[in-house]
């Protein structure tokens, strides 16, 4: 049957003896240190993609600081000429009102000043007026 033969089974056992350390040598101890530099890296890439996210929160945090402080300008710059265009408004609602009552004031002098004319002008036809009344009352 099966006849167990010792050289044969020792050239047998050196033979793969000597394709384990080969294929160790050659084969297996290149592919894990292919295995532990690729888990490595993928290790670096993990921490740096996480550094990588707390900058992109802190980069976001900054830009929402800018963004606060600058819409806290704006209002401030948007007030200021909000104040300024007020005050020019009413500057301008004050010179208005003055060159009014100024006018207003010169019309009611022009206007005394004519009714003095037409009184001074009655008056002096007064005694014309009281002539012509006796007449027509005298012709009544």
């Amino acid at each position: 049957m099966l006849d167990i033969i010792p050289a044969l089974l020792l050239v047998t056992g050196t033979v793969f003896l000597v394709l384990l350390i080969v294929l160790n040598k050659t084969l297996y101890k290149p592919l894990l240190e292919f295995i532990d530099n690729r888990n490595n890296s993928i290790n670096r890439d993990l921490e740096n993609a996480g550094k990588n996210a707390s900058d992109v929160v802190a980069y976001y945090q900054e830009i929402e600081t800018i963004l606060s402080e600058g819409k806290l300008e704006a209002a401030k710059v948007r007030e200021v000429a909000i104040n300024e265009a007020n005050d020019k408004a009413i500057k301008r609602i004050e010179q208005k009102k003055n060159d009014i009552e100024a006018q207003n004031v010169a019309f009611l002098n022009a206007l005394e000043s004519e009714k003095d004319e037409f009184k001074n002008g009655l008056m002096a036809k007064m005694p014309l007026f009281k002539e012509s009344i006796h007449v027509k009352l005298s012709s009544i």
